[in-house]
């Protein structure tokens, strides 16, 4: 994989001051654009009524829902030919898309196509391992072709539009929807945006194998107050430039043309009616010219939030701030021509954004060729395809990370009599996760069955033992007894599907139910206890970690996770995922991440006791499980970093190199991090900073040399005065295999 560290280029839209190229090729050229489809965009726009420009400004809800109740289907049908419809959601396979399109295209007054949406997060029909899970392998190329799978599966099902990537930075595990993000680094989430939007619209959005992405949630829903869903955020505009704002850009940067905004509120505004985001940042500092789109009911909403007077209001607020989109809520339909009646809103906004709208359908290739989805033969070829299966396979077995692996417990050998134990041992629904879109579990093997198929079924031993959230012991003596049958015991726990995802938030982030209590009766039989752990958030595991000899994380794997996770564990694939995300010891130390500050009283690791500093009674500061941790069936060597220079000059390149070696008997996988930390800055800098990082394939006793370039950008931060920059000075840079494993060089960035 090529260095993703920046590269010298413009500042990414002077959004957030940070210079940033995209890890791969660099921005998208979206192809369909062209004079003739926007004079034609135009043509119609001329001759649309208020109403009809109202129209496109409306998204509906059809019948094949999975976000939110269903519409009315004569209703629908109805706002269509009356031209009060632009955009549906939920409509599912070419022949319900094709019967709402024929209406519009047939018997409205204008004919104009409508746009068909749905939330394809992790896979259409194929569903590859939720998107923390993918971030896991830290493999930018894999991430891309899952996401090109799912455009491809669903641009076969007649859908134009997915609304994913969501790239929210997300640092506290609380928080359901951390399941479907990249986890807590701007870095990281930055280089995932890309390569999602990259592979969801390819390089022409007219190809029939093209959807169109929609960044989301625009902005900081990752940082909701007590990680409950929909809450309110308060940040810095430091922090949020930082931290949050990047992996939007990077989105936009990408070619994303559709962006969604958060349900949160942002510092006192609700986000779907905030200009500074949607007017100033957006559109002014990132050249933003496609669509904006709210999320479910979000206009409605901001009634409850306290900002708006009524629907009609909101509806205002919205359409001046930005927004194109709304989706679902109405408030446009119903309010917006009464409110041109009165004054509160001008002919010339309705137009600005049917105009963007119309624009979208022609690069799309909608208006030349409104089926250009609507292909059966098609759908029935792509959707599940062999092809499609195999990248989930191997997605699946790149993300999963191993934890902890004592006295090899890890990989298990065929012919031992293996204890199947836990309440997800035997479930197909749970490895597709949150966010399944039209995928089906009812075919698809569970990881009982996979264990099964590498063993034997004569030398594999099943009982559940337990619920996932009851605390009833009933099934604990079935599953002791088994246990003690057997020569290992594979525990499979966790969290439940519906256990994270939206208003999925937990204030427990341990293992539900009696599921830890039966891991300690396993312990006591005296078998190797390996735990596969599945879940959509970072768990408090400390305990458990303690009782097991291996435990593997496999989130939720997917369609194709029960083969990957007992390919896993039979060795046949050895595992190579590195955490996106902090697990901590207890929740009480969440939020919890890797780059945070020092404090005026840092705790000293070696004194971990020493009074007045910043540290807690109870639990050491350090997490369970730090970010970029997994470990491998083979051990890794990473030598001291060299530097070729000691002073990074302005506009120059400095170049940190180490060896890393596979001290192992096996052939794996190792992820090289490169973090750097600014001694001493204008403001309080982190004490780590994620700036690249390298996937290598090693040969069991290879070593290779590798390198990674620093460059002047690198160092950049919001100085004090909130100029974008840096500041000669000492900095320290770290090569490692995760956060807290490193070892470091000092150079000085010299003054011009």
């Amino acid at each position: 994989m090529p260095n993703p560290i920046p590269r010298p280029s413009t500042p990414y839209r002077r959004a957030t001051g940070l210079f940033f190229t995209l890890l791969t090729a660099g921005s998208v050229a979206i192809a369909g654009e062209n004079p003739r489809s926007r004079a034609e965009a135009e043509a119609l726009l001329e001759r649309m009524t208020l109403e009809e420009k109202i129209g496109q400004l409306a998204l509906f809800t059809s019948f094949g829902a999975t976000t939110g109740p269903p519409q009315d289907q004569a209703a629908l049908e109805e706002n269509i030919r009356a031209g009060n419809c632009g955009s549906v959601l939920n409509a599912l396979s070419v022949a319900q898309i094709r019967k709402l399109q024929k209406i519009a295209v047939e018997e409205s007054r204008l004919r104009v196509p409508l746009l068909f949406g749905y939330d394809v997060v992790h896979g259409y029909k194929t569903i590859f391992p939720i998107p923390l899970g993918e971030t896991a392998s830290w493999d930018l190329e894999a991430i891309e072709r899952s996401a090109r799978v799912a455009a491809v599966e669903a641009a076969a099902a007649g859908l134009d539009w997915t609304f994913a990537p969501m790239v929210d930075i997300a640092r506290d595990p609380r928080w359901g929807r951390i399941a479907e993000g990249a986890g807590e680094d701007p870095f990281m989430g930055s280089a995932v945006a890309a390569a999602r939007v990259r592979g969801f619209q390819g390089r022409d959005l007219t190809a029939p194998d093209s959807v169109l992405a929609c960044v989301k949630h625009f902005a900081a829903y990752g940082a909701a107050v007590a990680g409950r869903d929909y809450n309110t955020v308060d940040m810095s505009e430091r922090m949020l430039r930082e931290v949050y704002l990047p992996p939007y850009a990077a989105g936009v940067e990408a070619g994303a043309l559709s962006v969604m905004t958060s349900f949160n509120e942002l510092n006192g505004t609700p986000a779907t009616a905030n200009s500074f985001l949607l007017r100033k940042v957006l559109r002014t500092e990132w050249g933003f010219k496609g669509i904006v789109v709210t999320d479910y009911t979000a206009i409605n909403e901001m009634v409850a939030h306290g900002s708006a007077a009524d629907e009609a209001d909101a509806a205002r607020q919205a359409l001046a701030a930005g927004v194109d989109i709304d989706m679902v809520g109405g408030t446009f339909v119903h309010h917006l021509k009464q409110l041109v009646r009165e004054g509160k809103v001008s002919r010339r906004q309705i137009q600005a954004g049917a105009r963007r709208v119309l624009a979208l359908k022609a690069q799309l290739g909608l208006l030349q060729d409104p089926f250009r989805h609507c292909d059966e033969a098609r759908e029935a070829r792509l959707l599940g395809a062999r092809e499609n299966l195999e990248a989930a396979y191997r997605m699946a077995c790149e993300s999963f990370v191993l934890l902890k692996n004592e006295s090899q417990a890890l990989p298990l050998k065929t012919g031992k009599t293996v204890a199947v134990i836990g309440p997800l041992a035997d479930s197909s629904r749970d490895l597709l996760g949150c966010w399944k879109a039209d995928g089906a579990w009812d075919s698809i093997d569970t990881v009982l069955g996979g264990i099964r198929r590498n063993n034997g079924d004569g030398q594999v031993v099943f009982a559940p033992g337990c619920d996932i959230a009851s605390t009833n012991r009933a099934g604990f003596a079935e599953a002791i007894a088994a246990a003690r049958t057997s020569d290992v015991i594979v525990a499979v726990v966790g969290e439940s599907w519906d256990m994270s995802g939206e208003a999925s938030c937990r204030t427990s982030i341990n293992l539900p139910g009696a599921q830890t209590e039966l891991l300690r009766e396993l312990k006591q039989t005296g078998r190797p206890l390996v735990v596969v752990l599945m879940n959509g958030r970072p768990l408090a595991l400390e305990e458990e970690s303690a009782m097991a000899d291996a435990m593997l994380e496999a989130w939720f794997p997917g369609t194709e996770g029960a083969k990957a996770v007992a390919d896993v564990l039979f060795g046949k694939q050895n595992p190579a995922g590195k955490l996106p995300v902090t697990f901590p010891r207890r929740l009480g130390q969440a939020p919890i991440y890797y780059a945070a500050k020092n404090t005026g009283r840092p705790l000293d690791p070696a004194n971990p006791k020493e009074p007045y500093k910043s540290s807690y009674l109870d639990c050491p500061n350090d997490p369970l499980y730090p970010f970029g941790f997994g470990l491998s069936y083979t051990t890794f060597n990473c030598a001291e970093p060299q530097l070729d220079q000691s002073r990074l000059l302005p506009g120059g390149c400095l170049t940190a190199s180490a060896t890393v070696s596979n001290t192992g008997q096996r052939d794996g996988a190792v992820v090289v991090q490169l973090y750097l930390r600014d001694l001493v800055g204008s403001v309080t800098r982190p004490v780590l900073e994620l700036k690249g990082f390298q996937r290598l394939v090693l040969k069991a006793g290879e070593q290779r040399r590798i390198s990674f370039n620093i460059r002047q950008q690198d160092l950049a931060f919001l100085r004090k005065d909130m100029t974008w920059g840096t500041e000669p000075g000492s900095y320290l840079a770290f090569i490692g295999l995760d956060s807290r494993e490193l070892r470091s060089a000092r150079f000085e960035l010299a003054r011009k």
